[in-house]
């Protein structure tokens, strides 16, 4: 019986552990909070969980001889440590994260110990590159060329479920949702490249009107140039990897971030109530009218639609903090973590949609679109558990069955990785829905 070990128990690890499990794998779940593993395994014989901690190298380097792959779904800076060792005792290695250079360093002693260390095997990064790759293969095999590419993906609340002033409910790593509004962009639009600074980051985002949902609006996702190379795509004028939100996230979150409320920045919050937080945060003395302060300080009206979510949120409120030295991001981010969690019997979904402009040698052009959209059951699994955990799930299978020669660092951007992987996903009801032969109008313009 095959041995995987998953390092981890977080919000998306479910459902990779019931589907090794159910085909008669054994699992071995090592986490910090023991009971959240043995929760997963259910009782069953060929699952064992293991408390264990990051800290504990020697344990870590047991566990990994004992196993014959490793999934890591620990936070990615913990990822080269596990590779080491997994390429030490020459033991194959998933993660569903981004391949950072220190994990791409690992790329010539991965091959030297004959095995792959497979990574950004999720839902984006993962299911985002391999459905791309798949149309662009389509696209060069015909001897066109993309002029264009737009991937856009979002884990959103279903619409039922989006009842607060921020349209938004977290379903993943709250943390990270939230500090991800402090990155930029960068990317290519027709020809020109464009940096877009992270205080400005969710200016101008354009809206998309996605079947079965309806608008939502979309703002610049990191640096998308490197995918020019990734994907193999240099005859590309645009190149823009893109987050989904339903409308009025941005113009909020540009109001906080003007605001400087979640920011890294550390400051002493000892004996200040939220009001007197926001007005230590644009240097005011008295937070009385705290509302109407804010709003001259980022010059919009005190009515603005960004205010009434943030006093929904409390950040007016003359309650005591009970903060000392901290940081605006870590207040702000428990605030909305304490009112925006998906319920238990809420669902949550994904959508990712790429749009391709295609062109071939005898002078025509079409859009090409492909989109996902994936809803979570209340109370069982996540939209984004599932989409995360499974390509990640398939992965692995495929690895012990020997179904995948590469070796070395990879990310799932090959056809002999991509096509069986989306091919599987379908049977498990996760899969794009591809439209060719759309006019030019069907672009994002």
């Amino acid at each position: 019986m095959k041995r995987v070990l998953i390092l981890g128990a977080g919000l998306v690890v479910k459902p990779i552990v019931a589907y090794l499990l159910e085909r008669g794998y054994y699992v071995t779940v090592a986490t910090r909070t023991k009971s959240k593993a043995d929760n997963m395994i259910g009782g069953l014989k060929n699952g064992k969980s293991i408390a264990w901690t990051v800290d504990d190298e020697p344990g870590l380097n047991d566990m990994i001889k004992d196993h014959d792959l490793i999934v890591s779904l620990l936070p990615w800076a913990y990822h080269v440590i596990v590779a080491k060792i997994c390429i030490t005792h020459k033991k194959n290695m998933v993660t569903t994260s981004y391949v950072k250079p220190p994990m791409q360093a690992l790329d010539s002693e991965a091959k030297k110990a004959g095995i792959i260390i497979l990574n950004e095997l999720g839902l984006d990064p993962g299911i985002d590159h391999m459905s791309a790759m798949r149309i662009i293969d389509y696209v060069h095999n015909k001897k066109g060329k993309i002029e264009e590419f737009y991937s856009l993906c979002g884990a959103l609340p279903a619409p039922e479920a989006c009842d607060n002033p921020f349209n938004y409910k977290f379903s993943w790593s709250p943390k990270g949702v939230v500090m991800a509004g402090n990155n930029d962009g960068h990317f290519l639009k027709r020809g020109k490249e464009i940096y877009i600074e992270p205080i400005d980051i969710f200016k101008n985002p354009f809206i998309v009107d996605f079947p079965d949902v309806g608008e939502l609006e979309v703002y610049p996702n990191r640096d998308s140039i490197p995918y020019i190379n990734i994907y193999g795509i240099p005859e590309t004028k645009t190149i823009f990897r893109g987050t989904f939100r339903f409308p009025r996230w941005c113009e909020t979150l540009d109001a906080m971030k003007r605001l400087h409320l979640i920011t890294s920045d550390e400051y002493d919050f000892t004996n200040l109530t939220y009001a007197g937080f926001v007005a230590k945060l644009i240097g005011e003395k008295d937070p009385t009218d705290i509302r109407k302060k804010a709003a001259k300080y980022i010059n919009l009206p005190a009515d603005s639609y960004a205010f009434d979510a943030m006093e929904w949120l409390g950040l007016f409120d003359d309650k005591p903090m009970g903060r000392g030295k901290d940081t605006p991001y870590e207040i702000t981010s428990d605030m909305m973590i304490s009112k925006m969690m998906l319920g238990y019997n809420e669902r949550d979904m994904v959508v990712m949609q790429h749009t391709f402009l295609a062109s071939y040698p005898d002078g025509s052009k079409e859009v090409i679109k492909s989109r996902m959209l994936d809803f979570g059951t209340p109370a069982t699994d996540t939209a984004i558990a599932r989409t995360v955990a499974l390509p990640a799930a398939v992965g692995v299978e495929m690895i012990l069955e020997g179904k995948i020669n590469a070796r070395g660092v990879h990310i799932p951007v090959i056809p002999e990785i991509y096509n069986p992987i989306l091919d599987s996903l379908e049977a498990l009801d996760i899969r794009m829905i591809e439209e060719y032969g759309l006019p030019e109008s069907e672009n994002i313009q």
